[in-house]
């Protein structure tokens, strides 16, 4: 038994030196259905005969009967347990399998969200599209817009960008080459709003006002005039109510260049935008909106408002506001146009010159406060009746007088040089006496009196005769 166990030792020992070999060696693929050799031994079994009858237990061992009782030199058995046979296919083959399949997910999900997120973008690009195309929540006002002669599709398409109409000029160019519309535009005057869809912004671009509308009515505002009875004259030729043009006019923010310049604090204005009606010759159909009214006006006056004069403006140490309100006195004050520049001299030396005359002493500033403002306030106020007369407040009214023209604007703006602090004119001849001193303005202001009388007695002379 001994002889026995110990060839059985042998075999074991024998196998776990070759799995050793084994392990240590490069893994190969093996198949899984040859089924493994069994390891080879340095024994042979023998046949069985008389003279060498096969031993008990395992066949082709000697005998232990053979060998001495004594066998210290044979090797003893590990102690260790047989290793676990494991399964013929690497283990490598399916942690690679694995791999493959947990690399794969990051990339599914990649692209799927590359997907989801395209697809948002483009339905967001098409809604916006489409809202634009359509004027969906944009602006209900009323906007001015004036197409240059000749012309194109991408210019007007830009230009109604810039006005803040439409959002994409390449959406509107597309669609006025599917409606044909790209020859058929009117240069002029054309009043659109944002809420319009494409369609409606390009009726209104294609066609002549006057077809729809009928003849026009010619209104002219002479220079001078003041915001209360321009109003008046609109209402008298039918084109749109006094109390609605006021209000609209003065309301303002039709995205004019000009109106960046306004003043942000009108708290002492009687009316807000006066000086601001450009007297001018217009042209407008009976029954107009009070807002395409006053944007023709408001247009008017923002053409006149050239970059040259905005430089001398900005160069004058005044503000447009003030330039304007300086503008008003003048075209008040100056009998005729060739003596504007004196006359603003004049008022340009007191504003310069405060210690020695805190007052302008502006008689039409005087005429403006009792003759417009008081009677049409809702409620009294004497304060706006005090600041507009500079015989009581000093310096610049807080708002125009009356509504200049470019003459009376380009005088302020020269500020021509000269040493007169007064002047006095015949308001019959339109003669006017400039004077450095208050002693040659007072012999001035005699001798006017003195051309008065003259002119009195003539005309009594001349009824006599008549009798």
């Amino acid at each position: 038994m001994n002889d026995n166990r110990d060839a059985i030792n042998d075999i074991l020992n024998e196998l776990e030196r070759k799995k050793e070999l084994d392990d240590s060696a490069p893994a190969e693929p093996v198949q899984t259905d040859i089924p493994a050799e069994e390891p080879a031994t340095d024994y042979q079994s023998a046949p069985a005969n008389e003279d060498n009858p096969e031993p008990a237990g395992i066949p082709g061992y000697p005998s232990h009967e053979s060998e001495p009782a004594n066998n210290s030199s044979a090797p003893q058995r590990d102690p260790r347990p047989a290793p676990r046979m494991q399964s013929a296919e690497p283990v490598h083959k399916k942690k690679k399998r694995r791999r493959k399949n947990s690399n794969r997910l990051p990339g599914v999900l990649i692209l799927t969200t590359l997907i989801f997120g395209i697809s948002i973008i483009l339905s967001l690009v098409i809604i916006s599209f489409g809202k634009d195309m359509l004027g969906i929540g944009e602006s209900e006002n009323t906007q001015l817009i004036v197409v240059p002669e000749g012309a194109n599709t991408e210019q007007i398409s830009e230009l109604l960008k810039s006005e803040g109409i439409i959002n994409s000029p390449k959406a509107f160019q597309l669609f006025s080459r599917m409606r044909k519309s790209d020859k058929g535009y009117v240069a002029g005057q054309h009043f659109v709003r944002p809420n319009m869809a494409y369609e409606a912004i390009i009726d209104e671009l294609t066609k002549i006002p006057s077809v729809e509308k009928g003849d026009s009515i010619e209104v002219t505002f002479p220079e001078g005039i003041t915001l209360i009875d321009a109003a008046n004259l609109l209402e008298e030729n039918h084109i749109c109510s006094a109390k609605d043009f006021i209000f609209y006019f003065n309301s303002g923010g039709y995205g004019f260049d000009f109106e960046k310049e306004l003043p942000l604090d009108t708290s002492l204005k009687f009316e807000k935008m006066e000086g601001y009606l450009f007297p001018d010759t217009y042209f407008f159909f009976e029954n107009s909106e009070p807002e395409e009214v006053c944007q023709k006006i408001y247009y008017n006056f923002n053409e006149k408002m050239t970059p040259d004069r905005m430089a001398k403006i900005k160069a004058s140490g005044l503000s447009m506001d003030q330039i304007i309100t300086f503008a008003s006195i003048v075209q008040k004050e100056a009998p005729t146009a060739d003596v504007m520049t004196m006359v603003a001299s004049v008022f340009w030396n007191r504003l310069e010159n405060p210690d020695v005359f805190p007052l302008l002493q502006s008689d039409p500033t005087s005429n403006y406060a009792n003759d417009v403002i008081r009677p049409n306030m809702e409620y009294f106020d004497e304060t706006f009746v005090n600041v507009y007369d500079t015989y009581k407040t000093g310096g610049l009214p807080p708002g125009a007088i009356c509504n200049p023209g470019t003459e009376a604007i380009d005088a302020v703006l020269e500020h021509y040089k000269s040493d007169n602090f007064y002047f006095i004119a015949n308001i019959y001849t339109k003669e006017t006496l400039f004077a450095e001193t208050l002693e040659q303005h007072e012999a001035n202001e005699a001798e006017i009196n003195r051309q008065y009388e003259e002119m009195k007695a003539a005309e009594a002379a001349a009824e006599a005769e008549g009798e």
